[in-house]
């Protein structure tokens, strides 16, 4: 059996979540790690960085076993519009509010696939947004003014 790795989509697919994993963990070592009653700053990063190497390395044990090949190309519009949502999330969170920027992450989210329906996307992007206000704002205090000047 040879095991042929460079057109797998499982390997692939571990080998960006052991990376991700990896990145979190190794950003988070300067951060105190705390206990689990009273986490630091660096607990959640680290943890959650662990899970995802640990499901990464799954990932990559199976796409070797199965070897299932990546069909298709790589979409350009889900490349460009999905980072390009998340750049103006951060840009705008601080310069227009935690509402507006919210609404333009999942306009962006939703436009970045092929299904794209107005009525169904403004449904969502109010419902979700009202869902992050209540918990981050209201729920935990973030202090993230919902509009500018409010």
């Amino acid at each position: 059996m040879q095991l042929e790795f460079h057109n797998n989509r499982d390997f692939w697919a571990g080998v960006m979540l052991v990376a991700t994993g990896a990145t979190a963990v190794i950003i988070a070592r300067s951060y105190n790690f705390g206990t689990s009653l009273r986490m630091g700053p660096g607990y959640f990063p680290t943890v959650l960085g662990s899970a995802l190497v640990l499901f990464g390395l799954y990932f990559v044990v199976v796409g070797l076993k199965r070897n299932e090949k990546i069909v298709g190309g790589w979409p350009l519009r889900p490349l460009i519009v999905l980072p390009l949502s998340l750049v103006l999330f951060g840009l705008l969170i601080d310069r227009a509010g935690f509402v507006p920027a919210l609404l333009v992450l999942i306009f962006g989210s939703a436009a970045a696939g092929t299904e794209f329906k107005l009525i169904e996307v403004l449904l969502l992007a109010i419902g979700l947004t009202a869902f992050c206000v209540a918990l981050f704002i209201f729920g935990l205090g973030l202090p993230y003014p919902l509009l500018v000047g409010w």
